[in-house]
């Protein structure tokens, strides 16, 4: 079934979506820090760039809808 919603809405919803991954994984980061867990640490690090992918994709979905 094809998401029939705007390319605005799909945006907001992964830039959201992105914000809260990049904040679970800097979570993770400190945590794996803090108890010298350097495999949750490095999670938390991957977490974070795909956290941050998925809101810059959010960002040009929002763009694309935007009219010239």
């Amino acid at each position: 079934m094809a998401d029939e919603r705007s390319l605005t809405e799909r945006g907001l919803d992964n830039s959201l979506e992105g914000k809260i991954k990049h904040a679970a994984g800097h979570v993770k980061d400190a945590v794996g820090g803090l108890t010298g867990d350097k495999s949750l640490q490095a999670e938390g690090k991957v977490d974070q760039l795909k956290g941050k992918l998925q809101d810059g994709l959010g960002g040009v979905q929002r763009d694309l809808d935007k009219p010239l």
